[in-house]
């Protein structure tokens, strides 16, 4: 009998890839702008990109850096360096050269794939990066940084057209997969995981109560077999949640939708989803959510096949959720929950986000590797009214790359010899096993002595009818230690008051979490991935930084 070491050994990547493009390979696999390519193109110029990679000297285990915006080359190129036995490096997009050269320094990088217009800003930190020893542009209509020495894109997949194509090294399923994250403060980090261990946690899905795949030609018969749905996903590919939904529609045989838009524009992205007749949305929060929603009910026969609406990052708020109700009755709303550090770890029903308006928080089906830990490591019991650390423990990351300080913090050791992943979010669970998210510690609001988790409080402002978007962050305060602080932004062409306002949240929040400031701003700022900016709110409240808004109430 294979045993379970035998079995990962064949989870990698890039065989994975290999394995659904035999099975379905004249499918369309991605549609990024004028680009349609099917599972065996997509494939086949991935592996273009790997022999390429290994031509010039990149060895197996060593890291490539990719920074461009969603198009089709993102999806070629993080495929292509997997099959080159190297790691793909994920790059924001939106980092200045000081990010940059954090990321590409600490990442030990050895080559770099980018985008014309976004490779200049890495021209300054050259002398800092003597370990880059490659650079291949993609051409996107900006002038090209001669600087840089790099090779065009297309040439070089253009070159390995030949009768004697270079052999490529095997991959295994311990190869590593490596993803940076931002988080909330402090330099980006890399999260290391084995791929057969992201694999399992992120990238697989099965029918409800179907064993896992034991073999790679159980995953190709699966997607042989699978209906061919069209996923449109708007979570930005360099980003965990946009990257895992991606690549767990590619690797069950679906297609993959891509806005190659530059920012964000409700209309354009309903008409992409539209042409290309989705059946899924894959978002983050209501930033995305809720301007969509609204362009629905003013056009409600645009997008016939879509079926489901997938918020990653952050949840739907329940007003945003009314507002899609009100386009299509029938439309499956669901949020994932999951992070860097865990992998995705569940999702909430609507009966679940019903019940969780009435609580704390925002309540998840969780599986069976995920607990609420106190202080101590040890797992709460359904029902406990303990607060606790949400965590995973079996197959998570091997820890942080080149971080071993932070790898003790976030991946601790209980005294049963077994190893968590923290994900940073506090929550408790409920007599029904359900997991109450609360929001991240290191966010939490100290006031008097009392805990407050600023998403429950953004939640409850979010689902004024003339809030548009809402952030909650602490305010330095002598008596009380820090003060509930709120950055509120509303509709077009609303009028609401403090007092207004208050009495919304008194009605349903404790005394000691409603809001003692509000300042009204023309938009909350939110991060590349669709997340609120903490750093820019928490200046704005301290007073180091411009609200750029209407004023304060």
């Amino acid at each position: 009998m294979p045993t379970s070491a035998y079995l990962d050994a064949q989870f990698s990547l890039a065989r994975l890839m290999e394995s659904v493009t035999d099975a379905v390979p004249d499918r369309v696999a991605v549609v990024a702008g004028p680009r349609r390519l099917t599972f065996r193109t997509l494939y086949d110029r991935s592996v273009r990109l790997a022999r390429h990679l290994a031509g010039v000297g990149v060895r197996p285990g060593e890291h490539v850096a990719i920074l461009s915006f969603d198009r089709a080359e993102w999806v070629e190129s993080f495929l292509g360096v997997l099959c080159a036995g190297a790691v793909p490096i994920n790059v924001n997009f939106r980092y200045i050269t000081d990010e940059l050269r954090h990321v590409l320094s600490d990442s030990h990088a050895v080559a770099l794939i980018a985008e014309d217009s976004l490779a200049a800003r890495v021209t300054a930190a050259l002398p800092d990066l003597p370990g880059l020893r490659h650079v291949v542009l993609i051409e996107d209509g900006s002038e090209r940084d001669t600087a840089l020495a790099g090779v065009d894109y297309e040439t070089a997949l253009a070159a390995q057209n030949r009768k004697d194509p270079l052999e490529l090294p095997p991959t295994s399923g311990d190869s590593s997969y490596l993803l940076y994250t931002g988080g909330t403060t402090g330099h980006p980090k890399g999260v290391l995981w084995r791929q057969v261990d992201i694999f399992r946690v992120a990238l697989e899905q099965r029918a409800p109560r179907s064993a896992r795949a034991r073999t790679l030609d159980e995953v190709a018969e699966r997607a042989a077999r699978c209906f061919p749905q069209r996923m449109l996903v708007l979570g930005p590919l360099m980003h965990a949640a946009g990257q895992w939904n991606a690549l767990s529609m590619l690797l069950r045989g679906k297609r993959v939708v891509l806005s190659t838009d530059r920012s964000f524009d409700a209309e354009r992205v309903l008409d992409l989803a539209h042409k290309e007749d989705v059946h899924t949305l894959q978002l983050v929060g209501d930033a995305m959510a809720r301007p969509l929603a609204r362009h629905l009910l003013t056009e409600p026969g645009l997008c016939p096949s879509l079926r489901s609406v997938r918020s990653g990052g952050t949840p739907l708020t329940p007003a945003v959720r009314h507002l899609w109700r009100s386009w299509r009755a029938d439309i499956t709303l669901a949020d994932s929950y999951g992070g860097s550090e865990t992998g995705v770890c569940g999702t909430a029903s609507d009966d679940e986000v019903s019940s969780a308006e009435h609580s704390q928080g925002q309540g998840f089906t969780m599986g069976g590797s995920i607990s609420v830990l106190d202080e101590n490591l040890v797992p709460l019991p359904p029902g406990s009214t303990a607060i606790g650390r949400i965590a995973r423990t079996g197959r998570i990351p091997l820890g942080y790359y080149n971080d071993p300080v932070a790898t003790a913090r976030t991946f601790p050791t209980d005294a049963e010899g077994r190893r968590w992943a923290l994900s940073g979010d506090y929550g408790t669970r409920s007599k029904d096993g359900t997991v109450v998210l609360l929001g991240r510690g290191s966010a939490v609001i100290n006031t008097a002595g009392e805990k407050v988790y600023p998403e429950e409080v953004e939640a409850v402002l979010k689902a004024h009818p003339t809030v548009e978007d809402a952030i909650v962050v602490p305010a330095p305060d002598e008596r009380l230690g820090q003060r509930v602080t709120a950055l509120v932004s509303l509709v077009p062409e609303a009028e609401l008051g403090e007092t207004e306002l208050r009495a919304h949240c008194r009605g349903r929040l404790a005394g000691f979490k409603v809001p003692r400031d509000v300042h009204i701003v023309d938009h909350v700022r939110r991060t590349a991935v669709g997340k609120q900016d903490y750093r820019w709110a928490s200046a704005v409240a301290r007073g180091t930084a411009p609200m750029a808004g209407r004023g304060t109430s």
